[in-house]
């Protein structure tokens, strides 16, 4: 197509009438797909006559029509779109280069430069070996603009192959190009050439980006070598210690952060704290990587680390000094630093002279009320809480690294660092502090609550510090300090304090309750927290807030709509747990209250959906906050589920809830909001289980169900057995009267069995639907039946997993169940000689030791055996006459054996119990959070062996899917057999049936109709099957006499 011709096609896109928009969109699509459209898009790109925005828009269309379709599988993808032709290819790596060397603005260079790395990671090095000569020739021009482009082509040649564990063509990379980056930016900090102000921070900042995306998995062999290792070092120092004229960089500190030159600093910390963290700290180096980098973390930690210390100390002192000034990215990459070296033995030493000095001057000013935080406050106290609360959590915080740092401290180092902070912190608080530092201390004290709450000396004395410094800052003029000491006590209750004197803690009960009509909104938030941990420890504080507690609940509702905080719906929850009986009479508004807040956060996750992104894995990475209205609605979601967990005692009040909430879910489905799903299914599991029934209203859901699941839901059947289940348990006579929903969840089952898209564990759940629905629909799916039985059938030799081989095996078990003579009519129908198949796989289960491994497989079994006892001689497939008579020693061989699996099922439950006992005591264990037996050795901790349990696992996965591709498919079948647990939350439709008194009368009934098998069956019993016989005619005798 001709390049002004489509210049002005693409010019349409930018038009403000949306008709037009919309007509050149439509026409690019009809185009899109014409030789040569690529390369004359490309020259649009490279003239400087085009109006910039029409360029611009011109490379995103380049980036995403190569991200999708650069690159096309022809199995998986239909005919339209087309992959781009070959000349088209050729035109794209010839061009990009001198493209981005001659880019007119950063947005351009960034979209080219994304699709230079999808150029690279389909075509580098087979075919497209130039490349490598093209960014060597742009690294050594004269022109600093081909120079930059050149660092861009490398960082995006870097980035195609960061993430691959085995890359020889990084290590190619590496090799050739890094000593030529590190010359380069060496060069540009020692002799900067006149002109090139701009360009030269850019640079920096790209080199050492590249290096630092060199490294996210693997240290090369290059990289370890004093070779490379020498230079490079010097040239990360050099760029900390670059003082940056002021005249460089932007007044407004926002703006600062954001430039060139800090963001080169920024990245040349994280390559530093990256070769210590993952490469070159040898007592906490995961077994796994001591072969390959045992001897470089040796050199690193003694020779190198020591010489990062002392520049990282030098910039703080010029920070705190206020001689210069450090980024909040820079300052929690130092923080990170000093944080790891806590640990090494080594290090430690480095450290410990200087831990106090760093903790009075460098963590505390930034745990402190700073103006930045008043003006938020001010300005926005909703996102003043979502920062604060949250901080500790931002990895590129301030905060979160000097809270990290704390935490190494007193948890590894506790002997020698506890102690002389919280001395600091007393001194702070004994000096009549300004308010901005009488808050940093208390801040201190929020965060290193666990850690004082466990130690013998110190919890005894928490009570008089509450007293002393935090219950008279609930009448402070300052709101941030009313918050922060409602924040310190709710930390303490959390961390189960002691109040020995009652009046104290009705006292502290009073300030928070006060609290909660605060004129400040983030006053009022943390005095609800407070106040939730209170009631949640204490019974007189219980009893004490049981008649406000309508009040309470109505200023969580009114502060969640505020703020869309999920931990205030946790509080909620709280809340309602603990006051179940004071709210029973309101349950309906109360659950109307919170479906209104669902909705409303509901229709913001689906306008949030609507906006575009930016369209690749960084962008979704680097994206902050998005998903909060999809964690509030979660969150409120889940306070509902706990409200009708609390009113099943009231079926009436109940039922009124129902109505209510049904609607937030048909809301859900309908505007198929997929991050909602499981807890829209949870709901709707939890509400059908409740009232054992299926109201009219929930019909609607199920039907929205299945049109879902056959067609965008399709991945969702885990969240939605549970419902689909209880649907067919408590809806038995709908589904009776309504031949569409039965054949509903047979096609179901039948999809999830034959779906390419769904694995075996979802084939394990439409087994478990296919199984419902013959077991609660006894004479009422004859229809279904041949289907169900065929697909089962097609998978009875071809399923992987021992799960999958039980629940197809059961399917058809439950088949025969259902109609004896008619199932095993249809299996040979269907195929000769499959009714033998299945008998014998059937019988193979009976006799395995755990073939058979829940109460309900056995007791499956046992009803099934007994109806097959009863079906008429004539109808007995001939593949099994000769040995029908088996059925009654397999029936005896499973009741033998069902003992033992209902004893296994009554220890389960109680060691679930005990687990569930266990974990509310876990915090108790102080050894998880202090290390009272310090020695200045090195420290190795919970953290330690999780991160080496990791490294592990990920070597074995790792040498697994390896020998797999070296071996072909053929998987052992060691991971088949794993053990298949019992479900303690089934309830089986069989839990009311008797084995016993059920097999007495089978054989009872067998003797009489057909004496000829009974006898063949009871003679071939050996003694010990004989006394079994007995034992459980015995047994079922027993039980006839007990129920009636």
């Amino acid at each position: 197509m001709d390049p002004q011709a489509l210049s002005h096609l693409f010019a349409t896109t930018l038009d403000p009438n949306p008709n037009v928009r919309k007509s050149g969109e439509l026409e690019i699509r009809k185009v899109g797909n014409q030789e040569g459209i690529i390369a004359a898009l490309l020259q649009i790109i490279a003239s400087d006559s085009v109006d910039l925005a029409i360029r611009q828009a011109c490379s995103v269309y380049v980036k995403n029509r190569v991200a999708t379709t650069y690159h096309l599988d022809p199995a998986l993808t239909p005919p339209e779109p087309k992959t781009i032709t070959i000349s088209d290819r050729v035109a794209l790596k010839s061009l990009i280069l001198p493209l981005l060397a001659a880019s007119p603005s950063r947005s351009i260079t960034v979209q080219l430069s994304s699709t230079l790395k999808t150029l690279i990671s389909y075509d580098f090095p087979a075919d497209w070996p130039e490349l490598m000569g093209g960014a060597k020739q742009l690294l050594g021009s004269s022109n600093i603009r081909e120079v930059g482009a050149g660092t861009v082509v490398v960082l995006e040649m870097v980035r195609a192959f960061r993430f691959r564990r085995k890359s020889d063509e990084l290590l190619v990379i590496v090799e050739e190009l890094f000593p030529t980056l590190v010359h380069i930016a060496t060069q540009l900090l020692t002799t900067p050439p006149a002109g090139a102000e701009q360009e030269i921070p850019a640079i920096l900042h790209f080199i050492l980006k590249t290096y630092k995306s060199s490294i996210v998995l693997n240290l090369s062999k290059h990289q370890q070598s004093p070779e490379s290792l020498v230079p490079w070092g010097r040239l990360l120092f050099q760029v900390i210690n670059l003082q940056i004229p002021v005249e460089a960089v932007p007044q407004d500190e926002d703006e600062r952060e954001r430039s060139e030159w800090w963001k080169a600093k920024k990245w040349a910390y994280g390559v530093l704290g990256r070769l210590f963290h993952r490469f070159g700290n040898p007592s906490q180096l995961p077994s796994t990587m001591k072969d390959h980098y045992g001897a470089f973390a040796q050199h690193f930690v003694t020779s190198f680390a020591p010489e990062i210390f002392k520049v990282y100390l030098g910039q703080v002192d010029l920070y705190v000094s206020g001689q210069a000034w450090l980024s909040k990215k820079c300052q929690f990459q130092i923080l990170s630093f000093f944080t790891e070296c806590v640990k090494p033995k080594s290090t430690w030493a480095l450290l410990k002279p200087h831990f106090e000095t760093l903790v009075a001057k460098f963590v505390f000013p930034n745990l402190s009320f700073t103006p930045a935080k008043q003006d938020l406050w001010d300005s926005d106290p909703v996102e003043y809480l979502r920062v604060s609360i949250d901080e500790f959590e931002d990895y590129s915080s301030p905060v979160a690294g000097a809270t990290s740092f704390l935490f190494q401290l007193v948890s590894s180092r506790t002997q020698t660092a506890f102690m002389p902070i919280l001395h600091f912190v007393h001194q702070v608080l004994a000096s009549n502090p300004t308010p901005p530092q009488r808050f940093g201390a208390l801040n201190m004290i929020a965060a290193l609550g666990p850690f004082i709450m466990r130690h013998p000396d110190v919890k005894i004395n928490i009570e008089d510090f509450a007293m002393q410094h935090v219950l008279p800052e609930f009448k402070s003029s300052h709101a941030y300090l009313r918050a922060i000491a409602a924040e310190v006590i709710g930390t303490f209750e959390r961390n189960k304090i002691t109040w020995n004197n009652e009046a104290n803690l009705s006292a502290v009960v009073s300030a928070v309750a006060t609290n909660l009509d605060d004129t400040e909104l983030p006053v009022r938030v943390q005095a609800a927290l407070a106040l939730t941990e209170m009631v949640a420890s204490h019974e007189s504080v219980k009893a004490a807030v049981a008649p406000q507690v309508g009040k309470v609940i109505q200023d969580l509702l009114k502060l969640s709509d505020e703020t869309d905080l999920d931990i205030l719906n946790s509080s909620m929850e709280t809340m309602v747990e603990a006051f179940q009986a004071e709210l029973l009479p309101v349950a309906a508004q109360l659950t109307s209250r919170l479906c209104e807040s669902y909705l409303r956060l509901a229709r913001e996750c689906l306008a949030q959906e609507e906006k575009p992104n930016g369209g690749d894995l960084e962008s979704a990475m680097e994206s902050d906050g998005e998903d909060d209205k999809s964690f509030a609605a979660m969150g409120v979601a889940k306070t509902i589920g706990t409200i009708i967990d609390s009113v099943d005692s009231s079926p009436e009040i109940l039922a009124q809830v129902q109505e209510v909430v049904i609607p937030i879910i048909a809301f859900t489905l309908e505007h198929k909001i997929l991050d909602l799903f499981d807890n829209a299914y949870a709901l709707v599991d939890s509400l059908t289980f409740k009232t054992r029934a299926i109201s009219p209203n929930m019909w609607p859901v199920f039907e929205h169900t299945y049109r879902l699941f056959k067609s965008d839901a399709v991945d969702f059947l885990d969240e939605m057995l549970p419902a689909l289940d209880n649907f067919v348990s408590y809806g038995t006579e709908m589904f009776k009267t309504r031949a569409d929903y039965r054949q509903m969840i047979a096609d179901i089952y039948t999809t999830s069995m034959t779906s390419d898209h769904l694995g075996e564990a979802d084939r394990v759940h439409g087994s478990s639907l296919a199984e419902s629905l013959l077991l609660n629909l006894r004479g009422h799916i004859d229809d279904l039946l041949p289907s169900i039985i065929k697909t089962a059938v097609d998978y009875i030799d071809s399923a992987e997993t021992s799960s999958l081989r039980l629940a197809n095996l059961e399917v058809l078990i439950n088949a025969v169940l259902y109609n004896p003579a008619a199932a095993l009519q249809l299996m040979e129908q269907y195929r000769a000689g499959t009714s033998r198949l299945f008998f014998d796989k059937w019988f193979a289960a009976i006799e395995k030791d755990m073939g058979l491994p829940r109460v309900h497989d056995k007791k499956l079994t046992i009803v099934a055996l007994c109806a097959c006892m009863d079906i008429d001689p004539s109808a007995i497939p001939e593949p099994l006459r000769a040995a029908w008579h088996g059925i009654v020693a397999g029936a005896l061989k499973v009741l033998k054996d069902l003992p033992r699996a209902v004893a296994a099922r009554d220890t389960l439950k109680d060691v679930h119990q005990e687990d569930v006992e266990e974990d509310e005591d876990e915090d108790d264990e102080d050894g998880r959070f202090l290390n009272l037996e310090d020695d200045d050795g090195d420290v190795w901790d919970e953290d330690s062996a999780y991160l080496e349990l990791l490294a592990k696992e990920g070597e074995r996965l790792r040498d697994k899917s390896e020998k797999t591709t070296i071996d072909g498919d053929d998987e052992s079948e060691s991971s088949d057999d794993s053990e298949i647990d019992e479900d303690l939350g089934y309830i089986s439709a069989l839990e009311k049936v008797d084995p016993y008194v059920t097999f007495k009368q089978a054989l009872t009934n067998l003797q009489t109709k057909d004496p000829a098998i009974y006898q063949a069956g009871t003679t071939a019993l050996n003694v010990e099957q004989q006394t079994m016989l007995m034992e459980v005619m015995r047994i079922a005798e027993s039980h006839t006499v007990e129920s009636q």
